[in-house]
C-alpha cells in the first residue's frame, strides 16, 4: 500500500469511517472513476485546489463529478482572487499528486467548500490518495470529517 493510500485509510479510520478503497486501474477523469465504481458521474468527488493570489493559501473545493468550479464564485467565498494551484504546491500542501488528491488526509489543512449536489446521493466516492484508488463514503460523513462549508461555487 502506498504512503498516500495508507494516509487516507488512516484518516478515515480515525474518523470512525470503515475504509474500503476500490482499486480501479488508472483513471484520469471523473467519468472513468464513475464507470469503475458503477455510479453516477456526480457521485464522484473532485478535489479541486485553488491558490489565493494574495495569500498563496490553498482552498479546496469538493465538487460533484459533472460540475465545474466557477472561479468568481470561489473567489468570493475565499475572500480573495483565486488561481489554479500548481502541481508542486498541491503536493507540498496536501501530500498528494494531482489526479489522486483525496478530500481527507492532507498534510496541511486548507479551507474547504462542499458542493451541495453531493448531498443528493446516499454514497459518494472520493480519491484515496492515488489516481488508481477511490473510497465510498456517505456525503454527511465526508462533510463532518472535513468540516467543509456547503456553498454554491459551481458554474
Amino acid at each position: 500500500m502506498s504512503k498516500s493510500l495508507a494516509r487516507v485509510v488512516a484518516a478515515l479510520e480515525v474518523a470512525g469511517i470503515p475504509a474500503s478503497p476500490l482499486e480501479m486501474g488508472d483513471c484520469r477523469t471523473a467519468q472513468q472513476a464513475a464507470d469503475a465504481a458503477g455510479c453516477a458521474l456526480d457521485q464522484i468527488v473532485k478535489s479541486i485546489l485553488f491558490a489565493g493570489e494574495t495569500s498563496s493559501r490553498l482552498y479546496l473545493f469538493l465538487t460533484a463529478g459533472g460540475n465545474q468550479v466557477d472561479t468568481a464564485k470561489a473567489s468570493a467565498l475565499a475572500g480573495e482572487p483565486l488561481g489554479r494551484a500548481d502541481a508542486r504546491q498541491v503536493r507540498d500542501v496536501t501530500g498528494f499528486a494531482i489526479g489522486g488528491v483525496s478530500p481527507v488526509g492532507h498534510l496541511t489543512p486548507s479551507p474547504e467548500f462542499f458542493d451541495p449536489r453531493l448531498l443528493d446521493f446516499p454514497v459518494i466516492w472520493g480519491a484515496a490518495g492515488t489516481p488508481r484508488h477511490i473510497f465510498p463514503i456517505a456525503p454527511q460523513d465526508l462533510l463532518r470529517i472535513t468540516s467543509a462549508r456547503v456553498a454554491d461555487f459551481t458554474a
